[in-house]
C-alpha cells in the first residue's frame, strides 16, 4: 500500500464541469439506503469537447447511470475506490445516478449516517462523496432539491436545507418531505437529518420586516435544554444585522441536536446540525462556561450563514477566510454580550497554551497552507483561532469603519461566489486605501513571530526610546521568513503618578494609546515630552499574535498589575510576575534544593484580594487570581520537566493558601448567593470568583473549605457550583471525601449523556497517581462508547490532559493513548487523528520520554493507516 500523496494550492485548476442544479431523492434504510440523484452539468468554457467527468465517490455502490435519460455501458465510464471518470460527455446534460449506501455501518460519522437511531449528515470538508458522485470541491456551486422518503413511525421527522415545498404519505406506511434551497451552495453545506425528533419554536422579524420562523429539534427528553440556544440565535440575527447589516434569507432556520458528532456544530445553509453537548443546557446540567459556550457557538454557525455560505471558499486552502472571520465574528458578539475583558482573556490565554504549542510542533503550518494529506486535518487552531487574531489586526490596522465597508463590499460583490483570502484583503485594502502587500505574509508564514523589546528612558530629553526586534522561528518546511507588519499597542504609565502619558511619536500627539507599526526586522521609536520615567505597556489587548519579550523587573510587573489602564496587561503582568516566581520553583525542584515562595507574588495578590482589585470586576479579578496552566508553564520551558512545573504549581497554589486563608474565605463567603439561576454576565462572574478562591483553600484541605464545597454539591443550585464541589473534593487527597461524592453524582445522572462526560473528565484529571487504572476501568462503564466523540474525548482526550499522570515515566499512559488511536483509526478517523496529537510533541520532554512516546508512535505507523493519522504520524517522526 502506497503512503497517501499530498495536494498543493500551486496545482489548483478550476472545475471542468459547474452543477447548475442537483435534485436527490434519498429513500432511507438503515443497510440500504438509496440515493438518487439528477444533476444539471455544463461544460466550464476552458475545457473542451475531450475532457471526461470525473466525480468523487467514496463507499457507494452503484445500481445505474445515465444520461438525458440515456443509460452508460460500462465501457463509457470507469468505477474506482475514490470515484467515477465518465469518457465523454455532451457540453450540457443532465446526469443521473442511483447508489445505495449503509448509514448504521457509517462509524467515521462523515457522508450519511447513524446517530441513536436517527440519520445524520456531515459532509464538511469532503462527506459528500460518501453520498453520491459529485464534484466534492467548494467551487461547484448548485441550487439543491431534496427529497427524503422514510418510515412514518421511525421517521416522523425529515429535515433538509433550505424551506419546505410539499409533503404526503407513501404506500407501506411511508412518507416523504420535499425540501428547496434556491441559493446556490457547494456540496459540503448540504445537511440531511431524520428521525423521532421534538422541536421548539420561535419566530425572529428581520430589519426588513420579514417573519422567520425559528426552529430547534431535539429528542423529547431535551425539549427542556433547548431555551438559551433559541435566546443566543435571536441575539446573534439581531447582532448581525446591527453590526454588519447581514439579514437571514430563508424563511425557516433550523438547528438539530446530535449526540455522535465530530466537530462542535456544521452551518449547513438552513439547517444547522449541532454537536448535542454545544446546544442544550439547563441548570441542573450545564456549567456557566457550557452556557457561554453554546452562546458562542449557535452565534459561529448563524454568522457562517453570510461568511461561509453566501460568501464561500474557492478551495480548501481558503479554509480561514471563513473560519477565522467567523471566529472574529463570534468572539467580537461574545464580547459584546458578555464582559469583554474577560472574554480577550479567556481566548488569549487558551491561545498562547494551544496555538502557539501547534505553531512549536511538527504540523506547524500557515494560516493558509500551501499544502496537505488530508484536508480533516487542517480544522486547527491555527486556520481557526490564528486566523480569526489576523482578521483582528487587519480590523484594528484600517479601523472599524473602513473595515465595515470592507466587509460589505466583499458580501455584495462576491455573493454566491467561492472566492480567495486575497478576495478579502483586496476588498479591506480598497475600502481603507492602505497598502495590505506585506500585511498578507501573515497568512504565508507558519509559526509564532517574537518580538525582542527594549526601552530607555533620556531623563535629559525628557525622551523615552523603545525598540522592537522581530524574528520567527523555523518550521517545517520554512526555514527563513520575512519580516511582518505588526501592529504594536502600547502605553507608557508614568511611575510616579500611576498614570498613562500622552504619547507624542516624530512630531505628532497620539493620545494615551497608540499603535506603533513594526514592518522591518529592527525599529526604534523614539517618545518626546515624556514627563516623567515610564514603565512601558505592551501588545495591549493582545494587539497581535505574537510572543514578545521584555526584560520587566519584578517590581515593574507588581507596578502594571495594579496601575495599567489596559485590562488585559494587567492580568499579562500577574501571569508573567506569577511565572517569573514558578521558574524559580521549577529550578530549585530539579536542583533538590529547598523551594522559597516570592512574597512579590503574595503581596501582589493580597492586594487583588483587598485592595484596589477588590473592587475591579469579578470575572476580571477572577482572571487575575488564576495561575498559569501546567500546559502553558511548560510551554515556557525549553525542556518539559512534568514533575517539577507540577510540583512548582502545587507549591505556589499552597503557599498563597495558608498566606491569604482569611482573604480567600471571605471572597468566598461574600461571593455566595442562592438567588435564582441565571446566567448573567453578573451571575457568572460572582460563581467564577468563589470558585477560584475556594480551590486555593481545597489546595490545602481547609476544612471550612471542605465544609462549604459538601454544602455547596449537596445543595445541587446549580451545575456549576456543583461539578466545582465535586472536582475539589474528588481532586483531594480523602478517599472519604472522593468516593461518596462520586457515586452519589453518577448514580444521580446515568440518565444523562452530557452530565457523565462531566463525571469522566472528573476523575481522569485529578493529580492522584492512580488515575490510568481509573481511565482503564471507566472505558468499561455502560456509559461509554469508544463510537462517541464525545465519550472518547471526556475520558481519553482529558486524561491526555492530566501531565503528571499522561507523562508517567512507565510510559503506559503513552501505551493506553496509542491503543486508542489504533482502534479509532479503523472506526473514525478524524477523531483518531486529533487524540494522537499530545504523543507528536515528544521532542518537548526528557531523553526518557521522547523514546517512550516515540517509540509509541513508531508503533501506530505500523499500521494500516488512514491517511488522517497518517499525515500526522509521519510528520511527527519525521
Amino acid at each position: 500500500m502506497s503512503d497517501p500523496q499530498p495536494v498543493y494550492l500551486s496545482d489548483y485548476q478550476p472545475p471542468a464541469y459547474r452543477v447548475t442544479h442537483t435534485e436527490l431523492t434519498f429513500d432511507l434504510d438503515p443497510a440500504a439506503t438509496r440515493v438518487k440523484a439528477r444533476l444539471l452539468i455544463e461544460r466550464n468554457n476552458q475545457a473542451d469537447d475531450k475532457t471526461p467527468l470525473v466525480l468523487d465517490g467514496e463507499q457507494l455502490k452503484l445500481m445505474s447511470l445515465a444520461i438525458d435519460g440515456t443509460p452508460l455501458a460500462e465501457s463509457e465510464y470507469r468505477l474506482g475506490d475514490h470515484g467515477l471518470e465518465i469518457h465523454a460527455v455532451p457540453a450540457s446534460f443532465c446526469l443521473e445516478s442511483v447508489v445505495e449506501i449503509a448509514p448504521s455501518e457509517n462509524t467515521a460519522l462523515e457522508g450519511l449516517y447513524q446517530s441513536s437511531g436517527m440519520y445524520c449528515t456531515q459532509c464538511e470538508a469532503e462527506g459528500f462523496r460518501r453520498i453520491t458522485f459529485y464534484p466534492d470541491r467548494p467551487d461547484v456551486m448548485a441550487t439543491f432539491t431534496v427529497t427524503v422518503i422514510g418510515d412514518a413511525q421511525r421517521e416522523p421527522v425529515l429535515l433538509a436545507n433550505g424551506n419546505p415545498v410539499e409533503r404526503g404519505e407513501l404506500e407501506g406506511g411511508r412518507h416523504f418531505v420535499k425540501w428547496d434551497d434556491p441559493h446556490p451552495k457547494p456540496c459540503y453545506l448540504f445537511a440531511l437529518v431524520a428521525g423521532d425528533l421534538h422541536k421548539v419554536e420561535d419566530t425572529f422579524t428581520t430589519m426588513s420586516g420579514r417573519n422567520v420562523t425559528l426552529q430547534i429539534w431535539v429528542e423529547k427528553e431535551n425539549l427542556d435544554k433547548t431555551e438559551h440556544a433559541m435566546a443566543s440565535l435571536k441575539r446573534s440575527m439581531t447582532w448581525d444585522e446591527q453590526t454588519y447589516g447581514r439579514e437571514y434569507d430563508l424563511d425557516l432556520f433550523m438547528i438539530v441536536a446530535v449526540n455522535d458528532f465530530n466537530m462542535g456544530a456544521m452551518e449547513n445553509k438552513g439547517l444547522n446540525i449541532f454537536n448535542s453537548a454545544a446546544v442544550l443546557t439547563h441548570p441542573d446540567t450545564a456549567t456557566d462556561a457550557a452556557f457561554q459556550n453554546v452562546e458562542g457557538i449557535v452565534a459561529h454557525e448563524y454568522f457562517h450563514n453570510w461568511s461561509g455560505n453566501r460568501v464561500t471558499c474557492r478551495d480548501w486552502f481558503q479554509l480561514s477566510l471563513k473560519e477565522g472571520f467567523t471566529v472574529f465574528r463570534d468572539q467580537c458578539f461574545s464580547a459584546d454580550t458578555n464582559s469583554a475583558p474577560v472574554k480577550r482573556i479567556e481566548d488569549v490565554a487558551f491561545f498562547r497554551t494551544a496555538q502557539f504549542a501547534e505553531d512549536a510542533g511538527p504540523t506547524a503550518h500557515p494560516v493558509r497552507p500551501d499544502h496537505y494529506i488530508e484536508i480533516t486535518n487542517f480544522y486547527t487552531l491555527t486556520i481557526y483561532e490564528k486566523g480569526a487574531e489576523v482578521v483582528r489586526m487587519l480590523c484594528n490596522l484600517i479601523g472599524w469603519e473602513a473595515f465595515r465597508r470592507g466587509a460589505d463590499a466583499y458580501f455584495e460583490r462576491f455573493d454566491g461566489q467561492a472566492v480567495t483570502i486575497e478576495d478579502f484583503v483586496n476588498c479591506m485594502a480598497d475600502a481603507s486605501g492602505e497598502d495590505l502587500g506585506q500585511f498578507m505574509r501573515w497568512y504565508a508564514q507558519a509559526g509564532t513571530p517574537e518580538i525582542d523589546a527594549h526601552g530607555e528612558y533620556d531623563y535629559a530629553h525628557s525622551e523615552y526610546h523603545l525598540t522592537l526586534r522581530q524574528r520567527t522561528p523555523a518550521t517545517p518546511g520554512q526555514a527563513q521568513k520575512q519580516p511582518l507588519h505588526i501592529p504594536v499597542r502600547m502605553g507608557l504609565v508614568g511611575t510616579k503618578s500611576g498614570q498613562d502619558l500622552t504619547l507624542t511619536l516624530a512630531g505628532e500627539t497620539l493620545g494615551k494609546d497608540a499603535v506603533v507599526h513594526l514592518r522591518d526586522d529592527e525599529q526604534t521609536f523614539v517618545f518626546t515630552d515624556v514627563a516623567e520615567a515610564p514603565v512601558p505597556s505592551l501588545l495591549r489587548d493582545f494587539s497581535a499574535p505574537v510572543k514578545l519579550h521584555f526584560p520587566y523587573s519584578r517590581e515593574e510587573l507588581a507596578f502594571l498589575l495594579t496601575h495599567d489602564s489596559d485590562g488585559f496587561n494587567r492580568w499579562d503582568a500577574g501571569q508573567r510576575l506569577a511565572m517569573l516566581a514558578l521558574d524559580d520553583l521549577i529550578a530549585a525542584h530539579r536542583n533538590g534544593v529547598e523551594k522559597v515562595m516570592d512574597t512579590r507574588v503574595t503581596d501582589a495578590f493580597k492586594v487583588l484580594l483587598t485592595g484596589a482589585g477588590a473592587s475591579a470586576d469579578k470575572a476580571v479579578l477572577a482572571e487575575m487570581l488564576t495561575l498559569p496552566s501546567e500546559a502553558y508553564i511548560a510551554e515556557q520551558q525549553p525542556i518539559v520537566d512534568v514533575d517539577a512545573i507540577h510540583a512548582a504549581r502545587e507549591f505556589v497554589r499552597q503557599s498563597l493558601a495558608f498566606a491569604l486563608r482569611d482573604e480567600f474565605m471571605a471572597v468566598v463567603e461574600a461571593n455566595h448567593t442562592d438567588e435564582p439561576y441565571a446566567p448573567t454576565p453578573e451571575q457568572i462572574a460572582k460563581r467564577s470568583l468563589k470558585n477560584v478562591a475556594l480551590g486555593y483553600l481545597m489546595a490545602i484541605e481547609d476544612e471550612r473549605a471542605i465544609a462549604f464545597c459538601q454544602e455547596q454539591l449537596a445543595a445541587e443550585h446549580n451545575m456549576t457550583d456543583v461539578r466545582h464541589a465535586l472536582t475539589l473534593l474528588v481532586h483531594s487527597e480523602r478517599d472519604d471525601l472522593s468516593r461518596p461524592a462520586l457515586k452519589a453524582f453518577g448514580e444521580k445522572w446515568a440518565h444523562d449523556p452530557l452530565v457523565m462526560d462531566q463525571w469522566f473528565t472528573i476523575q481522569v484529571t485529578k493529580p492522584q497517581p492512580d488515575v490510568l487504572e481509573r481511565v482503564e476501568f471507566l472505558m468499561q462503564h455502560p456509559a461509554f462508547s469508544i463510537r462517541n466523540p464525545n465519550k472518547v474525548r471526556a475520558l481519553v482526550g482529558a486524561f491526555a490532559q492530566n501531565r503528571i499522570n499522561f507523562h508517567r515515566l512507565d510510559g503506559k499512559g503513552y501505551a493506553l493513548l496509542a491503543d486508542v488511536v489504533i482502534e479509532l483509526n479503523r472506526l473514525n478517523p478524524e477523531i483518531a487523528a486529533r487524540l494522537v496529537t499530545p504523543l507528536t510533541r515528544w521532542q518537548r520532554f526528557d531523553e526518557t520520554r521522547q523514546g517512550l512516546m516515540r517509540s509509541q508512535l513508531e508503533r501506530i505507523k505500523q499500521e494500516p493507516l488512514s491517511s488522517n493519522v497518517y499525515e500526522v504520524v509521519a510528520k511527527a517522526l519525521a
